[in-house]
């Protein structure tokens, strides 16, 4: 049997009992789920997509893939995204977590990931038998050390810092991965909600990759800009070849979106306007947080974009300031979760109602 670590959210169950003891109860800033309504024109795409009695196809809906392909052009600066290069995806997490068993990977091959990082690209890598290695910089590795580097996971905006990367660094990366044979996946869940950056690149970028496409994916989830997470509508694109070894696979195992999500995600993708109100619901939110945090004697480091404020009082540990903010009953990420040198980090949310959000700037000073 695979032996994994114990889910790290569990060990927060006794903060998150300290903090619903508050006499106006607990405020939820850990996990960053979405709280706002799922927009109508998504609940209705839903609804007429409903009577779905046939199966669906791993590849999905022709009419989804374009709408991803057109996306990729009008949002993101990449405008040569074929729509056979498109895979739909269950939510974002199950294929971070498989892509590396997905990829062939296993004992002796690497898999690079920041060094604060989404815990999942290491789970990713062990549920693979491949090994995990942390490093921001790749082109900073010797030859020794990229021995054996078959998958780099970028990860711009970041989660947990809200950290964007340029375009140059991203390229430096491509060409690297290239030199080397390794496949370059780039995390760009977040990339609709920018506060203090004009540019979040993505991978598929022609300043990035030169218009080639080949070794790259760009994973993307509408989890944050549509209120979909419940849905688990997301998407990969990129290398048309890895993206129809992956489409085969992924027949093989059963793991296909269900049409009307399909149908729901094609809809979110072609409507800016409810991501544009959304974006400004969390901007609103964020500018009430940081200087509340920061009068709380917190500093907010990177926080570019994304849907987290990454914070430190400067000489405690993650779990010192989570019980620190539990005491005023609001709930925090530990920024150890995302690796040792998160240690001395909490990730604050900006994704709790209006009402929990005034209710924490009340609190924190």
């Amino acid at each position: 049997m695979l032996t994994l670590p114990e889910y790290p959210w569990d060990a927060m169950a006794p903060f998150v009992e300290q903090a619903r003891a508050h006499p106006d109860g607990a405020v939820n800033l850990s996990i960053g789920t979405p709280v706002d309504p799922t927009p109508p024109l998504l609940r209705q795409a839903l609804a007429e997509a409903a009577d779905a009695p046939g199966y669906p196809t791993t590849h999905g809906r022709a009419e989804l893939r374009e709408a991803v392909s057109a996306w990729f052009a009008r949002r993101r600066n990449a405008p040569d995204v074929d729509p056979e290069a498109v895979l739909p995806t269950i939510g974002s997490k199950e294929f971070v977590a498989w892509l590396p068993t997905l990829l062939g990977l296993g004992s002796g091959d690497v898999v690079l990931r920041p060094t604060v990082a989404y815990p999942t690209y290491d789970i990713g890598a062990q549920i693979a038998g491949a090994t995990p290695l942390a490093v921001d910089d790749p082109t900073t590795l010797g030859e020794a050390e990229l021995a054996g580097v078959k998958l780099i996971w970028l990860n711009s905006p970041s989660n947990p810092t809200g950290a964007v990367d340029s375009a140059e660094h991203m390229r430096e990366v491509v060409r690297l991965a290239r030199r080397i044979g390794a496949v370059v996946a780039s995390d760009e869940c977040y990339a609709e909600l920018p506060w203090t950056v004009e540019d979040v690149p993505s991978v598929l970028d022609p300043r990035v990759c030169g218009g080639d496409h080949s070794g790259l994916l760009a994973v993307y989830s509408a989890s944050k800009q549509s209120n979909l997470a419940g849905y688990r509508a997301a998407f990969a694109a990129g290398c048309p070849q890895l993206i129809a070894g992956l489409v085969n696979t992924r027949k093989h195992a059963g793991m296909i979106m269900p049409t009307p999500v399909q149908e729901a995600l094609r809809v979110a993708l072609t409507d800016d306007e409810h991501v544009t109100a959304q974006r400004e619901i969390y901007r609103r939110r964020r500018q009430q947080l940081l200087p509340a945090l920061e009068a709380a004697g917190f500093e907010v480091r990177d926080s570019a974009a994304g849907l987290y404020l990454w914070c430190t009082d400067g000489v405690s540990d993650s779990w010192t300031q989570v019980e620190r903010m539990a005491e005023r009953g609001i709930i925090v990420g530990p920024g150890v979760f995302y690796g040792e040198q998160g240690d001395g980090f909490i990730r604050v949310a900006v994704t709790a109602t209006d009402e929990r959000v005034a209710a924490a700037v009340a609190r924190l000073p």
